[in-house]
Parts: structure tokens; C-alpha cells; sequence
């Protein structure tokens, strides 16, 4: 009998690791070997498991996905990842790739396209959407980033989780306790963004990352398939 595919399952949502548990179950070639919903977590399961694919999503409780990936990718250098997230391809995508991922979907992607990525990337293939791809192909022909992007293209990946942080309304303090730092640390970061984006004060940065928060990037739950 041949061999399922072990798969460990990243992500802080327990409703969500259940649904996505019960697709790739149902594949033939394919199993869950675990679970875990945090960064110390995915890492005990990751040496426990041994699984031949991770899948990890960018928000995870106490570190963010992207932080997780690059230990991975540091501690287990062959060990395939997938992003599959709700947050925005056009800004996560890149940085999860750099980050050590083998490919990035979006969460309200089709049940067979995330199937399809799974099976690609434990083929040892990078998956990404045509426009990820065409985005990625655009910037290293033309060795320069579009100069359509939004500035917050510019902050480094720990910059734009302090961002993304603020924008949910978290003050200094929360944030650095989420991310295991020290306030002066994450005030430090609030001086970066605000100078990459052109922001006076941090009301104005507030209010900008508030809406960026809440119009741009972070689809809401019930777009969720």
C-alpha cells in the first residue's frame, strides 16, 4: 500500500485546521499528522512529527507566520512549506517566498486549487498565483519594485507586523508582549514606519494603519470558504 503524504497544520483557528484537516484527509495520498495553532507549538510538532509538509498561516498567537517560516527554513532546510492565509497575496506572498516557503494561497481559494498547491509543493514545485508570479517576473526584468506600490511595500517584514499590530489597535506595551520584545524596541519600529511613510505623528499613524487594517489587506472572516 502506498505511502500517505504527512501534513502538520499551522494556524491559530481551530475551526479552520478542522475544515482543512477534513479536505486533505479525504485525499487518497495524503494525511494530517498534527496540529498546532502557535510558533512553540509548530516547532515541538515539527521535531515530534517529522511531517514532509507544513502549512502556516501568517497570523499565528504569539509570533507571526513569517518569523515561524524562517526558523524553519533555517533549523530544516528541506522541509516544504505552504502559506495559506487570509491576508493580501500581493503583499504577503513575496516576503513569505524570501522567507523560506515553497508557496503562498489565499484562504477563500477553491478547495481543488489548495489541493493543487499542496500536491505541487511536495513535488518540490513553487506555487503562486498568476498574478504573484507575473508581479515577481515584472520586478526582475525590470530590477526595480512598480512604482504603483504602496509605500508599505517598503517596511521590512517586522515592520509591517509592528504596522499591521497597530493598525488593530494595539498600543506599544501589547505589541511588544506579542511579539516577545521590549516596548522601547517596538517604538523603535513605530520611528521606522513612520518615516518610510511619510507620517508625522503617531495619531496619523494610527489612523493610517487602522484603515489599511480594515480596507486593504485583512479580509474579514466570511469571505473564508
Amino acid at each position: 500500500m502506498k505511502t500517505r503524504r504527512t501534513i502538520l497544520i499551522v494556524d491559530d483557528h481551530p475551526i479552520f485546521r478542522h475544515g482543512l484537516a477534513q479536505l486533505i484527509n479525504q485525499e487518497h495520498d495524503l494525511e494530517v499528522c498534527g496540529e498546532a495553532e502557535d510558533y512553540h507549538s509548530a516547532l515541538t510538532c515539527v521535531e515530534r512529527l517529522a511531517p514532509d509538509l507544513v502549512i502556516v498561516d501568517i497570523t499565528l498567537k504569539n509570533m507571526s507566520g513569517i518569523d515561524l517560516i524562517k526558523d524553519l527554513h533555517r533549523f530544516y532546510r528541506t522541509l516544504p512549506m505552504l502559506v495559506i492565509s487570509m491576508h493580501e497575496e500581493s503583499l504577503y506572498a513575496e516576503r513569505s517566498l524570501r522567507a523560506g516557503a515553497r508557496g503562498y494561497i489565499m484562504k477563500q481559494e477553491a478547495s481543488e486549487s489548495v489541493i493543487d498547491a499542496i500536491r505541487q509543493v511536495l513535488q518540490g514545485r513553487i506555487y503562486a498565483s498568476r498574478d504573484v508570479t507575473d508581479s515577481l517576473l515584472t520586478r526582475f526584468v525590470e530590477g526595480q519594485h512598480s512604482t504603483l506600490e504602496s509605500p508599505v511595500h517598503a517596511l521590512t517584514d517586522r515592520e509591517l507586523e509592528v504596522f499591521r499590530l497597530i493598525g488593530e489597535g494595539l498600543g506599544l506595551s501589547e505589541i511588544a508582549d506579542r511579539l516577545n520584545l521590549s516596548a522601547k524596541t517596538i517604538g523603535t519600529y513605530r520611528e521606522r514606519i513612520k518615516d518610510k511613510l511619510g507620517i508625522k505623528n503617531a495619531t496619523e499613524l494610527l489612523r493610517y494603519a487602522m484603515k489599511w487594517v480594515e480596507e486593504d489587506h485583512i479580509p474579514q472572516e466570511k469571505t473564508r470558504k
